[in-house]
């Protein structure tokens, strides 16, 4: 049977061509399988480094590279591009096997002999070398050919390294990039050569005979050579076995997630079975919702024949990124039947439907956090007790409910580690009373709030015992969610293999929950992966945004730390602009400018985000951008219909992804926004937290940019950009 192999690039080339030139392509090789068998017109080159990288036409003016064995019934489309350049790049490549993973590689030849002397007399002035302290047998061990070893040798910096990145074959520039990031080679190889090395699938059949930087060397024993190392090309190389399955791919280039997964994302999202609750970790655009995703798409695979719809929970902790779970789910999964085995709904509304139908009637919900901090303020004025509002809710919502206390006793034995303030008997007695007369209020209004609900929820559950309502659970955005909402996802199904399958990244935490896992009954320790490689935001745009998180302490969510080294892009591209204005007036002039600049750069208005504090000055942009005749859209009630640029607040921007951003108001109080941290005074520990929360709330907005961004101000500028360079 004919194999044919799609990689990576020829998708994207793919999606940015004509619809008239994509028709042509689709016809060309909707019947590869037939079209093998009569020799494809696949065109030989003169004098090529390799002459199993041939040219096929697709129209006058464009053609396709494949590469093909001389014999077998294996190809691989490498490119689409105009007729000129898709010679010269075919007679500068050579296709190799890599050392240590035996994927599929493509070198430029050409550049890297160019590379190799430009690099040496750059090196000649200097004596420091990047990889000084990295042993040739270990590069080599990591599959970086000896013949480039001279090269990599020379590298003083990582500027040097990035500047090589497109001519480098890119398993090798992965390697290199983990270790010049600080990653010891040991990491490196379980993180970038072990995961693709254990997910490569190839039969026994199938063995290549392997020369570090040599050709495919196709032995007696093994004809389909080609179809054996793609096979072991994950990430890079999406196998096709037939034309349907090729026009599936080839109608959503844009969704290369779909067909496309890291190996390390692959041997998370795909690994059999973990013996109980597992873990994926990673920095903003690492695509730890797409290995949640595909989880759940695995996890749907494996039901026994047995099993009911809505089996497995896919959910999160807010209704809109509920709803792009949902989105994204209908593309990954085109099959009705075997979608409807994943119930996709956010913690809140699945913990309100449980204590609904358990009472038989709605519920009244308390959702406005100015009203609940209002009724502390009477209460503590009511009782005389010498404490504020606001660490009154902290106190109810950080340690009362966040560890489901329900009697004064056990209030008083409960650890407040993280609160800062100490508390004696006589004080914790006070607040207790207050807490009593809340809740009380509460009852006697018939009225909730969310996390009292969940807190419910959970209760019932875990009262009736038995069977739970589902297989597998599935959690996205995991770091926001609160101790009690934690308690209701563990009760929703039984411990045990599979049960809980958590993604977050304690970095964009920007709610304040602390929990920690283990003590809630999720033990994840042996099962946790971090994932370090960004496929969304630039390598500029991230270091710019990591630089604010500089020095800053964040906890792992199961009583450790989180760290960020090793964090890198797989993308370069401009530096962050930054700009400071006299005054707003002043500031949204500099915005509308560079929004049109972006747009006639051939950027659409719904690939620009603008990121904002609080609404109203979303508002004003808005206003500010359809006066100059540019359509804009605040983010929000269901307003976010249309083509026009999308406007939101940070918390709304969470999820969200842009070619390009702008973060604006960026000013001294308004990032951190003053009554969004409490008083030093009032609790020293929990202003530290609020500190944080706030900048991270920063840092997700930066990160949403894919290609571009602006961070601007008026007056003077938020005391979080000290730690970045500005203009």
């Amino acid at each position: 049977m004919a194999t044919l192999g799609i990689h990576k690039d020829f998708l994207m080339e793919f999606a940015r061509l004509e619809k008239p030139v994509q028709k042509r392509v689709q016809e060309t090789f909707d019947k590869f399988e037939e079209h093998r068998h009569a020799g494809l017109h696949l065109e030989k080159l003169e004098n090529p480094r390799d002459p199993r990288i041939r040219t096929i036409r697709i129209n006058k003016f464009m053609r396709g590279v494949v590469l093909a064995p001389e014999s077998g019934d294996s190809f691989l489309l490498l490119k689409v591009m105009p007729h000129d350049d898709a010679i010269a790049w075919a007679l500068k490549h050579r296709a190799t096997v890599n050392s240590a993973t035996q994927g599929i590689e493509l070198r430029n030849d050409v550049a890297l002999e160019r590379a190799t002397a430009g690099v040496r007399q750059l090196a000649a002035e200097g004596d420091r070398r990047l990889f000084k302290k990295v042993g040739d047998k270990d590069l080599v061990r990591l599959g970086i050919d000896a013949d480039l070893l001279p090269l990599v040798r020379h590298l003083t910096d990582e500027a040097h390294l990035d500047a090589l990145q497109k001519i480098l074959p890119e398993q090798q520039y992965d390697v290199l990039a983990g270790l010049a990031a600080g990653m010891t080679p040991e990491d490196v190889w379980r993180e970038v050569v072990a995961v693709q090395l254990e997910h490569a699938s190839p039969s026994a059949s199938q063995e290549v005979n392997v020369v570090p930087g040599g050709d495919l060397s196709p032995s007696p024993a093994a004809p389909d050579d080609l179809s054996a190392a793609m096979a072991r090309s994950q990430g890079r190389i999406a196998l096709v076995t037939g034309p349907d399955e090729l026009m599936e791919i080839l109608e959503r280039p844009f969704d290369a997630w779909r067909i496309f997964l890291h190996p390390s994302q692959q041997r998370v999202a795909y690994r059999p079975s973990y013996k109980g609750p597992a873990r994926v970790v990673g920095g903003p655009g690492t695509g730890k919702t797409v290995v949640a995703l595909h989880r759940a798409l695995h996890l749907a695979r494996q039901l026994p024949a047995g099993a009911t719809d809505e089996s497995i929970l896919l959910t999160t902790y807010t209704r809109d990124l509920a709803a792009d779970l949902r989105r994204s789910l209908e593309l990954l999964i085109p099959d009705p039947a075997l979608r409807a085995k994943i119930r996709v709904v956010n913690v809140d509304a699945l913990a309100h439907q449980l204590v609904r139908e358990d009472r038989g009637a709605p519920l009244a919900l308390v959702t406005d956090h100015k009203e609940i901090i209002a009724r502390w303020a009477r209460i503590a004025r009511r009782t005389g007790i010498d404490f504020t509002d606001v660490f009154l809710d902290q106190e109810w919502r950080q340690v009362v409910l966040a560890q489901d206390l329900r009697t004064p006793e056990a209030y008083l034995k409960a650890s407040r580690t993280g609160r800062g303030t100490a508390l004696g008997p006589l004080k914790r007695a006070q607040i207790w009373r207050a807490v009593e007369a809340f809740t009380k209020e509460l009852v006697l209004a018939q009225e909730w709030t969310f996390l009292q609900v969940c807190a419910e929820a959970a209760r019932l559950l875990d009262t009736k015992g038995g069977e739970r309502p589902y297989r597998h659970v599935v959690i996205d955005e995991a770091q926001d969610l609160h101790p009690a909402q934690w308690r209701l996802l563990r009760a929703l199904v039984a411990p045990g293999p599979d049960d809980l399958f958590i993604a977050g990244d304690p970095y964009q935490r920007i709610y304040g929950n602390k929990v920690s896992l283990r003590s809630l009954g999720i033990p994840v320790t042996g099962r946790s992966t971090r994932l370090r490689i960004n496929y969304r935001t630039t390598q500029e745009i991230l270091a710019w945004s990591t630089a604010l998180l500089t020095g800053e302490t964040v906890d792992d969510m199961d009583e450790g730390t989180e760290s960020l080294n090793g964090y890198r892009s797989a993308f370069h591209g401009a530096a962050p602009r930054t700009s400071g204005a006299e005054d707003k007036l002043a500031e949204l002039a500099g915005l509308v400018d560079q929004v049109r600049d972006w747009t006639r750069a051939g950027i659409a208005p719904q690939e620009i985000g603008i990121a904002v504090r609080y609404t109203q000055l979303g508002k004003e942009i808005r206003q500010a951008l359809e006066q100059s005749g540019m359509p804009a859209v605040v983010l929000g009630g269901g307003s976010a219909a249309g083509d026009g640029i999308r406007i939101g607040t940070m918390h709304r921007m969470k999820g969200l992804e842009f070619r390009c951003v702008a973060v604006a108001g960026v000013k001294d109080g308004t990032v951190p926004l003053r009554n969004a941290v409490t008083a030093e005074e009032t609790d020293a520990q929990q202003h530290s937290e609020d500190l944080l929360g706030e900048l991270s709330l920063l840092f997700v907005a930066c990160t949403r940019a894919r290609e571009a961004l602006r961070v601007s101000w008026h007056g003077k500028p938020s005391p979080f950009l000290a730690a970045v360079p500005t203009e």
